[in-house]
């Protein structure tokens, strides 16, 4: 089921992050979170953004929420998407779930654009952005440095 986020389930979404922050390149942040951390994520981004989770039997199978793509005022129709699946869990269609779900929110909340940005390679999240129409709009060579290799980074772009 999908619902949105509950500051309870802090614990168990930072336990998400936290494997892609020590073994994938799909976040540049090197250091694990504290439940606290994501208390604190949520709380800012509930504020003004949907932040929704996809829960099976009490336990949170994957997360995803939009935030503010930049600072300028002129960028206020952009949204930045975010949407991690528990690591072990594959096939099940749980981020195009998810996916689907923040996006109709964003749509029904105006937002004019949408944006992902993506470590590369990384072919499972290139084919879920394309999936819901995202085009590739940018790629950046070697602008981040994890795991002692430099990681290309692409922009993915959905007008809603």
């Amino acid at each position: 089921m999908i619902r949105k986020v509950q500051l309870k389930d802090a614990k168990q979404i930072v336990a998400i992050y936290n494997y892609f922050v020590l073994n994938s390149i799909v976040t540049f942040d090197k250091t694990p979170f504290s439940e606290s951390d994501f208390v604190t994520r949520i709380k800012n981004i509930q504020k003004k953004y949907p932040f929704i989770v996809f829960e099976e039997n009490g336990a949170i199978l994957g997360y995803a929420y939009a935030n503010k793509w930049r600072e300028k005022p002129a960028y206020k129709q952009t949204i930045e998407s975010t949407v991690y699946v528990k690591h072990n869990i594959h096939n099940k269609g749980i981020g195009s779930k998810l996916y689907k779900e923040l996006l109709n929110n964003l749509r029904e909340n105006n937002y004019h654009t949408v944006v992902g940005g993506l470590s590369l390679p990384n072919d499972a999240s290139i084919k879920l952005h394309e999936n819901f129409g995202f085009k590739k709009v940018a790629h950046f060579k070697e602008v981040g440095f994890k795991f002692g290799d430099w990681v290309d980074v692409g922009f993915w772009q959905l007008k809603l």
